[in-house]
């Protein structure tokens, strides 16, 4: 019975379909035929076409959608090529800029270095930096094999950063001028308007990053920005080599004694490239 039922049940579907296709080719006939056409036939038209107006309404609303879809997913994918590109470049130009500062750097060492002709220079880079003593000592790449020995000095495109204080076969330690204590004072001399003032640099302020120069005993005034160089004596720093500028100029309460700020010409947290001054 129910293989019978599911027989007559496909006999009505195919008659229904037979049905819906022998009325729209009736349909198809009267809205091409060229002849006069009634009234009823009019309506035919109208209304088939009214249905299809219809039906094709969301046929074309679905396919817009899908068109819209598709074009902001080109769009996206798109954004996402251009935003990847701008971080490649943002990339290029970090690294640009790295290699433009280690190339004035590397030139500003080599002029230095014609300038001091009567030390052998030694170029050298800096392999290790402690990081508890950031301002004490650096190691450099360059040791006995190459020439190198205790006391000599040590320098950068901007000026003096400190000496040679051991000694290995392929590397050195530096001890930095930052690292200076009462104990261990370097002479320096201070531009002025009648030439140069004497003292000793003697201590430096991590906090504030200056040097501080004590034992001035002359009364010549000492101008902000001026000059302070190496004297040569104490046979461990040639002289003329810069040290800083003078930032500020203190006095004590009876005017007796000044104590001199200046300013490191060496940005000591960028020290990558440096020369040691062999005599």
């Amino acid at each position: 019975m129910r293989k019978k039922r599911k027989i007559e049940r496909r006999y009505y579907i195919v008659i229904f379909f037979l049905c819906i296709s022998l009325f729209l080719g009736l349909l198809i006939y009267l809205v091409r035929d060229e002849r006069k056409t009634s009234s009823v036939e009019r309506i035919l038209q109208d209304s088939v076409l009214f249905v299809q107006k219809i039906v094709s309404a969301p046929i074309h609303f679905v396919t817009d959608q899908i068109s819209e879809t598709k074009e902001k997913n080109d769009i996206y994918k798109k954004y996402k090529k251009l935003q990847a590109r701008v971080e490649q470049i943002e990339s290029i130009e970090a690294r640009n800029k790295e290699l433009e500062s280690q190339l004035q750097e590397m030139k500003a060492l080599l002029e230095l270095n014609q300038i001091l002709s009567e030390n052998t220079p030694i170029s050298a880079s800096v392999i290790t930096r402690n990081i508890d003593g950031w301002y004490q000592t650096v190691t450099i790449d360059r040791g006995e094999k190459d020439g190198i020995k205790e006391n000599m000095a040590v320098i950068t495109g901007q000026g003096m950063i400190g000496e040679v204080i051991q000694v290995n076969s392929f590397s050195s330690t530096v001890k930095l001028l930052t690292s200076v204590d009462g104990n261990h004072k370097i002479s320096v001399k201070i531009e002025g308007n009648e030439g140069y003032i004497y003292g000793l640099l003697s201590d430096y302020e991590t906090g504030n990053q200056v040097y501080k120069i004590e034992g001035i005993a002359e009364n010549t005034e000492i101008k902000e920005g001026a000059s302070v160089v190496t004297t040569g004596l104490g046979n461990t720093y040639p002289s003329g080599i810069l040290v800083g500028t003078v930032t500020q100029v203190k006095t004590d309460h009876f005017d007796l004694s000044r104590t001199i700020l200046v300013h490191p010409s060496v940005d000591f947290n960028e020290i990558r490239y440096v020369t040691v001054l062999k005599k």
